[in-house]
């Protein structure tokens, strides 16, 4: 290995380092907070679920920045390195172009095989987990998911049934001013609505349940043709609201591993053909976007030494403008109803960076 591969090797490795810790910060915290404020501020959760929570979201950040950093890197060390006349000595020493730039495509193959490992394996677990944390809190102490004056909306009922929960107080092991909401997820029109004068809650561990026992209670029913049942009970049966794993029910596909994916295409007939396209989409998606680190090595190289200014500003421009455009085209992807036409629109960035950064290349030598 020569010294400037480790010199270079070492600068862009540095720099991907730095650019993932300050990407994580400015683009990651922001979707952060979105999603654990409900927590925090709605629902008051614990901290140790919330901690949880944050080391579940973290890694679905790597998704994005490690390629996003990696691009950073190098436009910033090759945009000092030609703004420092170094490049221009290299190749006085008789260096290719494409020979100095080899330690940056070895790092990008090298990380984009990180990147293929995070995608498929620590992605999807991760998102699953995440949907996992508040029922796994609740089956384990509903009460401290539900606090007074505080909507509680993270239960499913039957089908798409939305069920809402609200207490007043709390007394002991009882709650004062028990509201359950109960709403269509479709296009159905019932809806039911309990309330009760206090309730005490319990977990049925066995069944997944939580188990509500209602005193001084009021069932109002509003069905599809337009009337309302109405009862009173000054006791009520046990009011039971499913605590099911959610990884018990159809997950979305970016919360699905690869094997789950074709297993839940192969066996279930009851999907449409969109709905399938859609979920090999995701696959489809996991492999391109971990084709991107080596994709950008291609065009950060000429890039960089493009810029030939002393400020660093400018290479950061260029990452967010490059990065944001590869990322947005690959949202383009969920608009096609074909196979074959969310497959190329999901691997037309890496297509065009390449071809692109060969054509960039080919230039920077001749200048």
């Amino acid at each position: 290995m020569r010294i400037s591969d480790r010199y270079i090797g070492s600068q862009v490795l540095l720099g991907t380092l730095y650019a993932v810790l300050v990407l994580g910060i400015v683009l990651v915290l922001g979707n952060l907070f979105k999603q654990i404020q409900p927590l925090l501020v709605d629902q008051k959760a614990p901290l140790g679920l919330v901690l949880r929570f944050v080391v579940s979201v973290l890694p679905m950040s790597l998704m994005y920045t490690v390629p996003w950093g990696f691009l950073s890197a190098v436009l910033l060390v090759f945009g000092r390195m030609s703004s420092h006349q170094e490049i221009t000595g290299f190749r006085v020493a008789g260096m290719s172009l494409f020979r100095l730039a080899l330690p940056v495509f070895v790092i990008g193959l090298l990380l984009s095989g990180v990147s293929l490992w995070i995608n498929i394996h620590v992605v999807p677990v991760s998102k699953a987990t995440v949907a996992q944390l508040l029922y796994e809190q609740a089956s384990r102490d509903p009460d401290s998911l539900l606090k007074p004056g505080v909507v509680q909306g993270n239960f499913r009922g039957d089908g798409n049934d939305v069920q809402k929960l609200l207490i007043e107080a709390k007394s002991g092991e009882w709650v004062e001013g028990f509201h359950f909401y109960q709403l269509p997820g479709g296009d159905e029109d019932e809806r039911t609505y309990v309330h009760a004068r206090r309730a005490a809650l319990s977990v049925d561990e066995g069944k997944l349940q939580l188990r509500v026992k209602l005193e001084d209670a009021y069932f109002e029913t509003h069905k599809e043709d337009g009337t309302i049942d109405m009862a009173f009970a000054g006791r009520a049966e046990p009011l039971l609201i499913d605590l099911k794993s959610p990884r018990g029910r159809k997950s979305k596909a970016s919360a699905m591993t690869n094997e789950e994916i074709l297993a839940e295409v192969a066996g279930n007939k009851d999907l449409t053909t969109a709905k399938k396209v859609r979920l090999r989409s995701e696959i489809t998606r996991r492999y391109s976007f971990s084709m991107a680190c080596l994709s950008f090595a291609f065009i950060a190289v000429p890039l960089g030494i493009g810029a030939r200014r002393r400020d660093t500003s400018s290479g950061l421009v260029v990452s967010l403008l490059v990065g944001t455009a590869y990322f947005l085209v690959t949202m383009l992807a969920e608009q096609f109803k074909s196979d074959a036409g969310a497959t190329a629109m999901l691997w037309a960035p890496n297509a065009a960076c390449v071809l692109l950064g060969i054509f960039l290349f080919r230039r920077a030598r001749f200048r």
